[in-house]
């Protein structure tokens, strides 16, 4: 990590593509920070061995666990890979499927092993890995959280072509929905009971009572030995009509951004009016799938003009004012005398 890189500067980074969720931002950028921090520590002759603390990101599907994955590393300059706990609780072989892994990781740092040992691993949807009643798996949901454990403790792992990668600087970020855990903490968190007088208070109450403890996940149905390799664990709420409003915009790389750039391109001005947006996200919160929609539903709203823009050289304009209605589409005036 460049070393300028202050939690401050992480959350600033983030904010740049991810919307919301200022508070996993603040939670990863400074479980980020000290995780450089520990390996620059643990590298000086006669330290203190500090241990590693992954990470575990809990949050419906749709609301930015693998944009956050993915920014983070870009911003880290260091490789990314992500796995399934699904997939790999469905085959025979965890051990070669954590080995391919390790693996991917290996091919994005271009064959740098030191680089490699330096990377990020995204497991998406751990909470699957719980016992499944009555459902055959090729491996058992228990047993890839045991597989799993070695790598993200810290142990050499050898490959296929003989070498040999350490994960003990490889930080794993483990995320999913757990489904379910909200009603385990009303049984379990007994923080409501606080008499509160300041807005500030409430806060703190408030946070006490969104905190997830290990028992919680215990409860839940993770090992206590997985559990415990995740010590730091950060929530993402679900997105409200807002947040997917300016999801579609804000951003760098937001989707109208990406549009507008398409269209203009080819000389045409892509204007959208506000109701759209606003239709756009009412869509996708009744898909429940999050921002996973927006794009889908973007890329549909926008077929006809793209369609229709090679056809016609003269369109300099796009307006859009509802979803429910045909695109206008400005052509501009053709001069009689250079025809």
């Amino acid at each position: 990590m460049p070393a300028h890189l202050k939690p401050s500067e992480i959350v600033r980074r983030l904010s740049e593509h991810v919307i919301g969720q200022e508070a996993a931002k603040r939670t990863l950028a400074v479980a980020i920070y000290a995780h450089f921090r520990r390996m620059a520590a643990n590298a000086a002759v006669d330290s203190v061995e500090l241990t590693k603390s992954n990470i575990l990101l809990i949050g419906p599907t749709g609301t930015g666990k693998t944009l956050l994955c993915e920014t983070l590393a870009r911003i880290l300059d260091v490789p990314f890979v992500t796995a399934d706990a699904t997939s790999l609780a469905q085959t025979q072989f965890v051990g070669d499927e954590i080995e391919a892994i390790l693996h991917r990781l290996l091919d994005r740092a271009d064959g740098d092993l030191a680089r490699a040992q330096r990377g990020i691993v995204f497991v998406d949807e751990v909470d699957k890995l719980k016992a499944a009643g009555g459902q055959a798996r090729g491996t058992s949901g228990e047993s890839v959280q045991h597989a799993l454990l070695k790598i993200m403790e810290g142990a050499p792992v050898r490959l296929k072509d003989g070498r040999h990668i350490d994960t003990t600087n490889i930080l794993f970020i483990c995320g999913g929905a757990f489904v379910g855990l909200d009603h385990i903490l009303t049984q379990t968190h007994t923080f409501g009971f606080i008499s509160t007088s300041t807005g500030d208070d409430q806060k703190i109450l408030e946070r006490l009572n969104a905190r997830v403890k290990p028992t919680d996940l215990l409860e839940f149905g993770l090992i206590p030995e997985f559990a415990g390799r995740l010590p730091v664990v950060t929530r993402l709420l679900d997105l409200s009509q807002d947040m997917l409003i300016r999801i579609m915009t804000e951003p760098r790389n937001a989707i109208y951004k990406q549009f507008a750039a398409m269209l203009a391109a080819d000389g045409v001005e892509l204007q959208i009016e506000a109701e759209v947006f606003r239709q756009i996200a009412e869509l996708a919160i009744e898909y429940k799938a999050g921002a996973r929609s927006l794009r889908g539903i973007f890329e549909e709203m926008m077929t006809d003009v793209i369609y229709a823009i090679p056809d016609n050289p003269g369109i300099r304009k796009v307006i859009i004012r509802s979803l429910f209605e045909k695109a206008e589409l400005g052509i501009a005036a053709v001069d009689p005398r250079k025809t």
